[in-house]
């Protein structure tokens, strides 16, 4: 499958975002292990690439378009972990569909109930609530 523009786009920033993620790795490097003027101009070729690495992100960053929900932004605005959000929605959507079938399940014995009762009360409408059932996906029993 061929790469759209917003995808292709999406690559190139996250290449930008781990070359400058690498540049300032190589900075905390050469300042923790620091050796005179070899590491102080080694430190400045990374400062300049850092800084071109910076530039480049910030053109080619306004042609990613990316919907993030505003409760994930707020989240990581309050310095908060989005998996965590990310965790606790599939949680609450798994609760929310076990209550859903619950529910389901609950409508689909009423209905059987339902049919069951008026079959024994109205045998002659036996035949109709059995294509009811049928039509609605109930089970039809003998």
């Amino acid at each position: 499958m061929a790469a759209t523009g917003s995808d292709t786009a999406i690559l190139a920033v996250e290449a930008q975002l781990k070359d400058i993620v690498q540049n300032l790795y190589n900075l905390i490097v050469q300042s923790f292990d620091h050796h005179g003027s070899k590491t102080q101009e080694a430190m400045k070729r990374e400062i300049q690439s850092l800084v071109q690495n910076l530039v480049k992100l910030s053109r080619t960053a306004p042609s990613v378009h990316i919907d993030i929900p505003p409760e994930v932004t707020t989240y990581v605005e309050n310095s908060r972990n989005p998996d965590i959000f990310t965790r606790e929605f599939v949680e609450t959507v798994q609760r929310m569909n076990q209550m859903l079938k619950g529910r389901a399940d609950a409508y689909r014995l009423l209905q059987e109930q339902l049919a069951w009762q008026l079959t024994n009360a109205m045998p002659e409408l036996k035949d109709d609530i059995a294509g009811v059932l049928k039509a609605t996906g109930g089970n039809v029993r003998a």
